[in-house]
Order: structure tokens, then C-alpha cells, then sequence
């Protein structure tokens, strides 16, 4: 038998995997108990709704892609090139056979009319890398209002690269933000 940590982990790991490829709507709670291994009772002792599965999911989504994010960009030398590091780091998630897009957008675009839930998830994620952009900006000595243009190139490098396939606009948002930075003043080469 297995423990509930453990019963846990393996199915928030077919949901990360199911969810993520195929989106939220179109995997019932059977196929996360046939991938998982977890019998169906145990999974909704653990979940009793798929809601609860998606939120779980959603959260430790959240967190596991931030910290890979920070322990990336927070390694760089200097303030400015952790800043621009996150755009390296995004490349490489985009260059990811996996990658479909940010599932925070996905599971908004899903299910964010319905669930206030799913809604509030990934308003509070987009909120936490807006907020981890903006450390970075001041620490590099940036002005506040570049963290605004450096999120939003972020943003649209994510929805670019999903739909185009190519991880190209990572490096399109990264030139973009140089360009700001020596807007302000700021030449130092990165």
C-alpha cells in the first residue's frame, strides 16, 4: 500500500503530465487513477474533486517553476544579468519538446470563467513572476517602470513561442529588453 505522501505524488504527477499536455477539460479523474497507479477510492480521499486535483496541480506548478526559474536567473554575476538571464532560461523551456504554452494562461483560458478558483491561481502566479521581475529590475538599479515592459515582453515571448513553436521570441524579448536598459542610461555591456 502506498503512503499518501506518496499516493500524492504520483497524482499530482499525471496530472502535471495529463493536464499539461492535453488540457484540463479533456482528462477525467479515471485517466489520472489509470496513470497514476492510484486506486480511485485513494484518489478522491486525496481530491475529492477534480477541482481540488486542478488547484493541487496549479500550486505545485507554480512553485516548482518559479524556484527552476530563480535558481537560473539568481546563479548570474550581477543584478542586470540575472535579469537577462531570465530570458535564457525561458529559451530553454521553450526549446523543451514538451512545452505547450504557460499553464497558467492554458488553465485560465479552460476554466477561468468558471472557476474563481483556476481564475485566482493564475492571476496570483502572473503576479509572483511580475513581482520577482520587479526585484530584479530594482536590484539591477533599473527605474520601477521597466519591471512593467520586461513582464510584458516575458508574457508575450511565453504566448509566442506556444503558438509559433519556436523558442525564438525568447531571444526577440531579451534584445527588446536591452534596448530598454540602454534607454535609461545604463550601457554597461551585459
Amino acid at each position: 500500500m502506498l503512503s499518501p505522501e506518496l499516493a500524492e505524488a504520483r497524482v499530482l504527477d499525471a496530472a502535471e503530465v495529463l493536464f499539461y499536455d492535453r488540457g484540463i477539460q479533456l482528462v477525467g479523474m479515471d485517466e489520472i487513477r489509470s496513470t497514476s497507479g492510484v486506486s480511485l477510492k485513494r484518489l478522491y480521499q486525496l481530491y475529492p474533486s477534480k477541482g481540488d486535483l486542478v488547484e493541487a496541480y496549479l500550486r505545485r506548478r507554480d512553485a516548482a517553476w518559479r524556484r527552476r526559474l530563480a535558481e537560473y536567473a539568481d546563479a548570474r554575476p550581477s543584478p542586470r544579468e540575472s535579469l537577462l538571464a531570465v530570458f535564457d532560461w525561458l529559451h530553454d523551456w521553450f526549446d523543451e519538446p514538451d512545452f505547450r504554452g504557460c499553464a497558467f494562461i492554458n488553465s485560465f483560458g479552460e476554466l477561468g470563467a468558471t472557476s474563481p478558483e483556476v481564475a485566482a491561481i493564475a492571476r496570483a502566479h502572473k503576479d509572483a513572476f511580475r513581482r520577482y521581475l520587479a526585484d530584479l529590475v530594482a536590484a539591477a538599479g533599473e527605474p520601477a517602470w521597466v519591471a512593467d515592459h520586461v513582464a510584458l515582453l516575458a508574457e508575450g515571448a511565453i504566448t509566442t513561442a506556444a503558438i509559433s513553436g519556436s523558442p525564438q521570441p525568447a531571444r526577440q524579448a531579451k534584445d527588446a529588453v536591452r534596448i530598454i536598459l540602454e534607454s535609461t542610461g545604463d550601457t554597461r555591456p551585459a
